[in-house]
């Protein structure tokens, strides 16, 4: 891509640049050189697109439409994906350095979000309540709480987008959408479809810009009812806590550390490919990176063995070559402390397996890439057993038995996602009841649909995305109560 293109913020329907003027370039993370500008949004945008957003929630172009005439602008949408989906794949590759595979599978699923959350747009149902006054009638009614933020990472905007816009969008709310400042360039794009589907101006904005430059404005502006954020830890206590002062209800999807357990019984084979699919792939920058590998003492070195063989033949390279298995690390802070956490493990006595290093060649052009990098003597007490690294490293801890196993699995902070290797279905009964996270996978890895609920428990996050669950995230509970008596008494007169 020769010259650098401009991608405008979306407010109230109209392509904007920030108020003051300012940009941001984002540079390709294989060739780190910049491709494109997007707007530098400030706390006037902000509170532009929120304005923008309020008054479309109150306009009767959208309060207006029936809940299946939402549903179909959902529809109208995800057919727009759909014709577009290798376009806004490759724009997430020039963003954040991922597999055009990746990416271009990822879009490929993106439009059934959209279609499974416009179907239920008119299954939402309140309910009649049992009074024991029979002259009363009580009923419930589940409504739209108005303005939603939705904040997004760089590891994969469009497909996180659409687990909060797609239940959002159906309950009846409108959105401003902020993605990462490092991956806003598809996001802005993407938000130009919605016109184009026929939703009223102002039901979606799309702004850009750094978190306490233009994040901060949106989750503190009091026109917001809800504040959706998928990210890091850090982030996440940042925005719960900006938000609690402005009593918004808030939905949290933050890190993990997730444990892939491999029990003796398991086919050895399947369990080393879903080892390496649940750390290597999109090279370990997914928060259900399976980054602790919890492995019965005798048949550790097998699978360590067959885990190492595998990796070491990865093939790195440029993202946009559907040949590349393994591509660079999105930015460069990123990299950085990647590797602090390599460096981190050798210094607390791991052994050093495979990788450990920065990888450079022509294949690599000027990417960030860090080798497949595998640590065994790994004890949970190590930081590089505690705390998300979000790349490609993964910590091998032995166990004894069961009991063990789940022990180490639960002693986390995090509860995000869990997976267990056995052929004995008792045991896998058994064991997934006891792991504390909100996603377990048995004899599998990283299986994600729109039908099943997400999210994690302890510090992985707060609320549920995907699956009936969502919409009611996005709705509140209204009760009415009707008197169908022919009179009133008067409430001083005593009888």
């Amino acid at each position: 891509m020769s010259a650098i293109r401009d991608f405008p913020m979306i407010i109230g329907g109209r392509s904007v640049p920030a108020e003051d003027g300012a940009w941001m370039e984002s540079d390709f993370p294989f060739t780190r050189e910049p491709w494109c500008r997007v707007p530098r949004g400030r706390a006037a945008d902000a509170n532009r697109a929120v304005k923008a957003a309020h008054e479309a929630f109150h306009d009767s172009s959208w309060s207006g439409l029936t809940p299946t005439a939402r549903g179909k602008l959902l529809f109208r949408l995800a057919d727009l994906v759909e014709d577009r989906a290798q376009e806004l794949a490759e724009l997430e590759v020039w963003d954040n350095g991922k597999r055009v595979t990746e990416m271009a599978g990822q879009l490929r699923r993106i439009p059934d979000w959209y279609r499974y959350f416009g179907g239920l747009a008119d299954k939402v149902q309140g309910d009649v309540l049992p009074n024991e006054n029979q002259a009363v009638l009580n009923i419930t009614q589940r409504v739209p709480l108005g303005v939603v933020v939705a904040i997004t990472p760089w590891n994969s905007p469009l497909l996180l987008a659409a687990y909060k816009l797609a239940p959002a969008l159906a309950a009846g709310n409108t959105i401003v959408l902020k993605p990462s400042e490092f991956t806003s360039a598809s996001s802005l794009a993407f938000g130009a479809l919605f016109k184009e589907a026929g939703f009223p101006d102002g039901v979606v904005n799309v702004v850009s810009g750094l978190g306490n430059e233009i994040g901060e404005a949106l989750v503190s502006n009091p026109r917001v009812a809800k504040v959706s954020f998928t990210g890091g830890e850090a982030g996440g206590r940042a925005v719960y806590k900006l938000a609690a002062e402005h009593f918004h209800d808030v939905a949290l999807e933050l890190g993990g550390k997730s444990p892939n357990i491999v029990f003796p019984d398991a086919n050895l084979d399947s369990a080393a490919n879903g080892v390496m699919a649940g750390i290597f792939a999109a090279t370990g920058q997914t928060c259900i990176a399976g980054s602790r590998l919890l492995v019965h003492e005798d048949i550790h070195d097998q699978v360590v063995e067959a885990v190492v063989a595998r990796s070491s033949n990865v093939r790195m390279g440029d993202p946009l070559n559907p040949e590349t298995q393994m591509a660079p690390v999105a930015t460069e802070a990123q990299y950085a402390k990647i590797l602090d956490c390599i460096e981190m493990a050798k210094a607390e006595g791991a052994t050093c397996r495979l990788g450990g290093r920065s990888k450079q060649g022509p294949e690599c052009g000027k990417g960030l890439f860090i080798e497949p990098t595998v640590f065994t003597g790994v004890t949970n007490d190590m930081r590089i057993a505690r705390e998300e690294v979000f790349g490609p490293v993964l910590s091998v801890i032995k166990f004894r038995d069961e009991a063990e196993a789940i022990a180490i699995a639960n002693d986390t902070d995090y509860g995000l996602a869990a997976g267990l290797w056995t052929k004995d279905l008792q045991r896998a009964v058994r064991v997934s009841g006891q792991l504390q996270a909100g996603s377990v996978w048995v004899n599998m890895y990283r299986a994600i649909s729109y039908t099943s609920p997400f999210g994690g428990f302890k510090k992985s996050g707060v609320g549920r995305e995907n699956g009936i669950e969502a919409i009611n995230e996005y709705l509140q509970t209204r009760s009415v109560w009707f008197n169908t008596a022919d009179h009133v008494p008067n409430p001083f007169e005593v009888k």
